[in-house]
């Protein structure tokens, strides 16, 4: 004996019944319109157990009757999949948790904040861009570049208990007055 049973729900001409493609016409945020494959336009709400916007064009899986019309899942979709929650939120893993896109990651808050023990980064680019910029670090910045550019467009301070200027070559120091001591 099989534990598998056959369902066949197919459109009755009687009953109106229906399960089966649909494509989506017009999606507005109360309703969405779908063509079905008899001809046929009707109003059906989504009942996923997943996010999912309907983008016209979309194939999707539709069940209902004359009583209504439901997406139960999606065979072809171009829409984004959009995860909205209306209070705060956790995503959480016990191991590792990896977000990974194809052409890029973006986040956008008005305020962002990140704790952790530690942070490791590698890009071949990083541009940043700050109104402004406070770095506090309490035992030792270590720098090591090919080289280093600094434009300043006010006035420029640094102070430490002592310095070490080394180089290879030439210093060169221009400016209309230089005060030592």
């Amino acid at each position: 004996m099989s534990n598998v049973a056959r369902l066949r729900f197919e459109e009755s001409a009687d009953r109106g019944l229906y399960l089966g493609p649909a494509t989506v016409a017009a999606a507005r945020p109360a309703e969405i319109e779908v063509d079905l494959p008899r001809g046929g336009k009707v109003h059906a709400r989504l009942a996923l157990a997943y996010a999912y916007e309907p983008t016209p064009g979309d194939e999707v899986l539709v069940i209902g009757n004359e009583e209504g019309h439901w997406i139960i899942g999606v065979v072809r979709g171009q829409g984004p999949a959009v995860l909205h929650f209306p209070a705060d939120a956790e995503l959480r893993a016990a191991g590792t948790l990896r977000i990974a896109a194809d052409r890029g990651v973006e986040i956008s808050s008005p305020e962002l904040a990140v704790t952790t023990k530690k942070i490791r980064m590698i890009a071949s680019e990083v541009v940043h861009a700050f109104t402004t910029l406070r770095q506090r670090v309490t035992e030792l910045l270590s720098v090591q570049a090919g080289q280093t550019h600094t434009v300043v467009e006010g006035s420029s301070h640094s102070q430490s208990k002592s310095a070490t200027i080394l180089t290879e070559e030439k210093v060169s120091i221009n400016g209309k007055e230089v005060h030592l001591g």
